[in-house]
């Protein structure tokens, strides 16, 4: 052989074959047993250099065997790892991203160096962005933003009405004529770092977009540059994103272009301060009469109140725009915001305290004025047109948007009724209310009065006082004026639907036992001073544990007397008992169904509530009542059909009818109504040839009196009352009208009712005459406040001419000033038995007076009498006398 031919490799020198096989590569994973008897060879393909490559150790043995399992599940079954590795950045990259040298959730953790880049990249696209926006915006003529149109309000005919609301009463003056106090009270009650921002309020800001974003309440620009940007120069005044960007740049704008004291002129000679009024100088002479430059520190801190929202600030109150926007709530509103802003004014340095103490006293404004060409009615139909629009559009169009003019506002107002119904206030008046004659007695006397459709809730007509630019109080709407009796049907509708409650069932079967009441089959008491109970016989007590004695108008008493009956003669106990019977939060929800305010409506659950201790509006009376005429179905009265502007329709009235009542339960009262017209305290109010139903209604202490009443096609309330109106707010208060218009007292069914009938003869003139259907019968016979059910009587030859009317079938109660036999006590199934009781020596209690019938003397006068039905009442009007039996049986009052 060749000495050059490569010899094989020699055994390891010291070890044998053991060593020799440690010094072999080893395979990954587990090692496998040689088989018996085999001999270890040897590898002739691994070179000798590599022979002396070892591990370390079993432990790096154990790295490099996880290194090749990782890198073969990078690689998957079957993938070459080349293949594998090809799926990642082969090098670093500038953006490395998925990052080149992480594996697993590593590789996608952005690092600090590319989320630095990211934020800088960020920040300085919308610094750009910012810079080409602020560029590219415009700021506004703010001329263009006082530029407005008039108002054209229609008949519901589609005829013009009045052409007004669009004229902006503002004149402009410079910062040398705004007091300095006036700037001091805006700045410290609106925006105290306004002579140092930069214009904008970036947290406000923020709040506004977050607000939008949640679908909350949007908000204003918070600086004073920025409701100035908002008032004179963006006439978009939409709550958008895209608005509240605009409205930023330009106030940034605004603020680096102009200087501070010309914005915050600017502001205050844009501003609204309520009633029409735009500018420091128009408000000043709106609220004061004087210029803007005459204003001293006191009467600054209240114009600054206004910014807040004249609604809800000015003394004058708004009810019309919001029912809690009333004189009082506005007036004490407005003194605790112009204390607190003269508060801050010395806080910030801006006042002196000795200054301060100057103004102890608020400084109240004048009352407000109206243009000549919204006198008369004219300008109180405006205002409530104006309120159910404002208070109805879904579209957030405001008072003050109205104020920039351009709407066609039709309204439900027909000019023929409105005529007719001023036309008749104004005979009486003229025919029986003398202040000069009779000073004591007829002066600050109002009327108000509404007239509604049934069928579809229309106001057709109001009367709101005299004159609109003299008196401000819209009479037609809340006065606080009581009801008095008028409020009785709503009691009479819940005994129908909610029933009387009938404490021996109750306690049997352990559940609200109640029955629905017939207003003909069931008697209560007429008493005089009736001592009223609970539902469950015992006696009712007043928060000073004093008892309830219910007085009749005239001290008249009756003996046990069917509801009709009582409903005609307008007698007050059966009525108040019988309330106190149903209970009184079913009656105030019976009220409320038939469609008066929860807010109007008194919140004492005593006995009087059922005879009228509550203050609805006239229209909401009359709406009520056309609840009753409308067969049970209520619609809440309305002024506004249709709004119009820039030729789009922006308001629609949308027709919302409820059942409130049964037909058969509305048709009964109607029904009991019409006896009142036909034959009971009403007689003055009816129509030749047509059926009317209605109500009188007169308040303890002949405060108010009332008439509400309908034919099937048009309900009318009537109201008049004395009312000291120029008095501060708080002591605004109603006047006795004893002795009015010459008259010894004022009932419902004096003058009120006569300004109905002629209203309703005049507005109906050439109209269908329409009738009231016949009644079903409802209700079961109740007997309560000690009225007893009678005896069974012979059967007697009817009569050969049959009553027209149901109401006509009831025996009619017998004149106080006759004694009728006493009758012997009886037991009734619901209410027990009826005793004799004791002396009655009570007082009286209160409670609203009732309704004599439309002659000199009241039935029944001021007599004493008997009243029999459970028991006898004898003796003088004053004294009390014979009260035997109670409401469940038991002793006498």
């Amino acid at each position: 052989m060749s000495e050059h031919r490569r010899k094989p490799p020699q055994q390891p020198q010291g070890g044998g074959r053991a060593a020799a096989r440690r010094a072999a590569p080893q395979p990954s994973g587990r090692r496998a047993a040689p088989s018996r008897g085999a001999e270890p060879a040897a590898s002739a393909s691994v070179p000798h250099e590599e022979d002396a490559r070892t591990y370390g150790g079993r432990a790096e043995a154990r790295r490099a065997q996880r290194g090749g399992r990782r890198r073969a599940a990078e690689t998957g079954p079957g993938r070459s790892a080349g293949a594998g590795r090809s799926r990642g950045p082969s090098k670093k990259r500038l953006i490395d991203y998925p990052r080149y040298d992480k594996y697993g959730w590593r590789r996608w953790m952005p690092s600090w160096k590319l989320t630095s880049g990211l934020v800088i990249g960020f920040v300085g696209s919308l610094m750009a962005a910012g810079t080409i926006a602020y560029a590219m915006v415009g700021v506004p003529n703010p001329s263009l933003a006082s530029q407005a149109q008039n108002n054209v309000y229609y008949w519901d005919d589609n005829t013009p009405m009045v052409s007004t609301g669009g004229e902006v009463n503002r004149q402009v003056i410079g910062i040398d004529q705004i007091p300095k106090a006036m700037q001091n009270a805006v700045v410290s009650a609106e925006n105290k770092t306004f002579w140092d921002d930069s214009g904008v309020d970036p947290m406000g800001i923020a709040r506004a977009f977050v607000n939008m974003a949640k679908g909350g309440q949007t908000q204003g620009g918070s600086t004073i540059t920025q409701q100035y940007v908002k008032n004179a120069r963006l006439g978009d005044q939409s709550q958008t994103i895209s608005r509240k960007m605009k409205e930023l740049f330009i106030s940034i704008k605004v603020g680096t272009d102009m200087e501070k004291p010309d914005i915050l002129a600017g502001y205050l000679n844009t501003s609204y301060y309520g009633r029409g009024a735009y500018g420091i100088q128009a408000a000043a002479r709106t609220y004061y009469g004087i210029d803007a430059k005459n204003l001293n520190p006191s009467q600054c801190a209240f114009l600054a109140t206004l910014l807040k929202g004249a609604t809800y600030f000015d003394p004058a109150g708004a009810p019309e725009i919001d029912p809690a926007a009333t004189r009082e709530a506005n007036t004490a509103a407005a003194k605790d915001r112009w204390n607190w802003i003269l508060g801050e004014m010395v806080k910030d340095k801006h006042l002196s305290a000795a200054e301060r103490a100057k103004y102890p006293t608020f400084p109240m404004p004048d009352p407000p004025k109206k243009n000549a060409q919204l006198g008369g009615q004219t300008g109180y139909l405006v205002d409530l047109a104006k309120a159910n629009f404002v208070n109805n559009n879904t579209q957030g169009i405001t008072e003050k948007d109205l104020t920039h003019g351009g709407y066609e506002i039709h309204t439900t107002f027909n000019k023929k009724k409105v005529q007719e119904l001023t036309k008749a206030v104004t005979k009486v008046y003229d025919e029986n209310i003398d202040p000069k004659k009779r000073p004591k007695t007829d002066t600050h006397v109002e009327f108000g009065g509404a007239s509604v459709d049934p069928e579809t809730g229309k106001i057709v007509a109001i009367y709101g006082g005299q004159d609109a630019t003299k008196h401000f109080t819209d009479n037609a709407d809340q006065t606080g004026a009581q009801v008095g009796s008028t409020f009785k049907p709503f009691v009479l509708a819940a005994a129908m639907t909610d029933g009387v409650r009938d404490p021996k069932l109750g306690a049997e079967q352990g559940v609200d036992s109640r029955i629905l009441v017939s207003p003909d089959k069931s008697r209560y008491s007429g008493k005089n001073k009736l001592k009223i109970k609970n539902y469950d016989g015992s006696i009712w007590h007043n928060e000073e544990g004093k008892e309830w004695l219910q007085t009749n108008d005239g001290n008249d008493s009756f003996g046990p007397i069917s509801l009709r009956e009582a409903m005609r003669e307008s007698v007050n106990s059966p009525y108040v008992q019988l309330g106190m019977d149903i209970g009184i939060p079913q009656v105030r929800q019976s009220a409320v169904d038939a469609g008066l305010l929860k807010s109007s409506l008194s919140r004492s659950d005593v006995p009087s509530f059922s005879i009228g201790i509550s203050d609805p509006s006239a229209i909401r009376m009359a709406g009520a009542y056309s609840t009753f005429a409308a067969h049970g179905e209520q619609r809440d009265p309305y002024s506004v059909t249709e709004v119009q502007h820039g030729g789009k329709v922006v308001y629609k009235h949308e027709d919302k009818a409820k059942r409130a009542y049964s037909t058969q339960v509305a048709d009964n009262v109607t029904d009991v109504l019409r006896t009142v017209v036909d034959k009971g305290t009403g007689t003055n109010a009816q129509l030749k040839g047509r059926q009317v139903a209605g109500k009188t209604g007169t308040t303890d202490g002949n405060k108010s009196a009332w008439f509400v009443g309908y034919t099937p096609q048009l309900s009318t309330a009537i109201s008049m009352y004395r009312l000291d109106d120029n008095a501060d707010a708080k002591d605004r208060k109603f006047l006795e009208m004893y002795g009015t218009g010459n008259q010894a007292k004022i009932h419902g069914a004096s003058f009120p009712s006569e300004i109905f009938h002629d209203y309703m003869e005049g507005a109906l003139k050439g109209e269908e005459a329409l009738t009231f259907p016949k009644p079903e019968p409802i209700g079961s016979a109740v007997f309560g406040g000690g009225a007893s059910s009678p005896k069974p009587t012979p059967t007697e030859t009817p009569s050969e001419t049959p009553s027209e009317t149901p109401s006509e079938t009831t025996q009619a109660p017998p004149s106080s000033s006759q004694a009728p036999p006493p009758s012997s006590p009886s037991c009734d199934k619901f209410f027990g038995c009826a005793d004799q009781g004791g002396a009655n020596q009570g007082g009286d209690n209160g409670g609203n007076g009732g309704e004599g019938t439309p002659t000199t003397t009241p039935p029944g006068g001021d007599q004493g009498g008997t009243d029999q039905g459970g028991g006898q009442n004898t003796g003088n009007p004053d004294g009390g006398g014979q009260d035997d039996g109670g409401f469940f049986g038991g002793p006498g009052g």
